[in-house]
């Protein structure tokens, strides 16, 4: 699942990387307001890209693991109504 989330937060990097460069590499030689639209684009998407690395997903269980305080353990246990054994 890690390695998942990496791969699409350094292929979404990679992404921005590739747009800032070919903007001002070639595409202003053609198109200025073209090359500023792929900046502003690039510039979005290191946020999303953290947001969707730090995610967590369904198979994420981590809300089920004990905190090793048994009192709050067993406190949070009868309010999910789960029988502790």
């Amino acid at each position: 699942m890690y390695a998942r989330r990496r791969r699409r937060y350094f292929l979404m990097m990679g992404g921005c990387i590739v747009l800032f460069v070919s903007a001002w590499a070639f595409v202003r030689l053609w198109s200025m307001p073209v090359a500023v639209g792929m900046c502003v684009v690039a510039m979005v998407i290191p946020p999303v890209a953290a947001m969707l690395a730090n995610r967590r997903g369904p198979e994420d269980r981590w809300w089920d693991d004990p905190s090793g305080d048994p009192q709050s353990d067993e406190w949070w246990d009868e309010l999910d109504g789960k029988k502790r054994r």
